[in-house]
């Protein structure tokens, strides 16, 4: 066992190096040949580079040791017909998969109420807006649309649909919802889809994604088990702008009720 995580931590060290070293390299060039200047606190640097890679190549080997079998597991489980059946004759349709779809959106919520990526972008928001978007509001706004995307793509899993459906009704609902949304949200609302998709949200949805389609009679994991993440972008420009528009919709409410008093 112990043999096994040292030759995954050593093979997932190197490989994080080799992915880095471009990265590093494309700097150096522009500082020193196209700049023509030292790297200021060099020593800093190289302690920073190294606890990237070190950061990297821990976090690759949980996602092969825990977060995939995780989200695998669960839905391996959340899938056994002993588990969902009734009775031993009971035949299954989509509707007795309802503890899947709670814990898809739960799972979903959940990792991207902790993405750093979310929680930086919220930050920011939070900064540049003088206090306007508020951090807790953003993020609560995009992790139920992770939630929702998550479940509902569990339930086209299950249901066998194709993606592009939803693909297509759900991008129609962004255009129009952008057209009544208050502009200065509209480029936040669309990042926001590119956000969650990260490094805590991704793992688990595709493994949950994978081990449901390998569990569900009748799917296919390399045609069905993937589209979730493409869900998880597209859902949380939906809640974040409607989000936006209720908060529009409250402001002006709370306008009108000021100026009928004053007069």
């Amino acid at each position: 066992m112990a043999a096994g995580w040292t030759a995954s931590l050593a093979g997932a060290l190197f490989g994080t190096l080799l992915d880095v070293l471009p990265i590093v390299s494309i700097m150096l060039i522009f500082q020193l040949v196209v700049l023509r200047r030292p790297i200021p606190n060099l020593k800093r640097v190289a302690i920073g580079f190294a606890y990237v890679v070190a950061g990297l190549a821990l976090f690759l080997v949980g996602l092969e040791r825990a977060l995939f079998p995780l989200g695998r597991t669960m839905a391996q489980q959340l899938t056994d017909p002993a588990f969902l059946r009734d009775g031993p004759d009971d035949a299954l349709d989509w509707t007795d998969y309802y503890w899947v779809y709670l814990f898809a959106a739960a799972i979903g919520f959940a990792t991207t109420i902790a993405e750093p990526s979310l929680i930086a972008v919220a930050r920011k928001a939070k900064e540049v807006s003088g206090g306007t978007i508020g951090e807790w509001g953003l993020r609560i706004a995009v992790a139920l649309g992770v939630a929702a995307s998550i479940a509902v793509g569990s339930f086209r899993i299950v249901t066998g649909t194709p993606l592009y459906l939803y693909m297509m009704a759900g991008y129609v609902i962004v255009v129009l919802q952008t057209m009544f949304t208050p502009p200065t949200i509209v480029p936040l609302a669309y990042d926001s889809g590119g956000v969650t998709t990260s490094t805590v949200t991704v793992p688990l949805v595709t493994a949950l994604g994978l081990g449901l389609a390998a569990t569900v009679p009748g799917r296919s994991p390399l045609i069905d088990g993937f589209g979730l993440i493409a869900l998880a972008s597209l859902f949380p420009m939906m809640t974040l702008m409607g989000y936006a528009q209720i908060s529009a919709l409250r402001d002006r409410r709370r306008s009108a009720a000021q100026t009928r008093r004053e007069r």
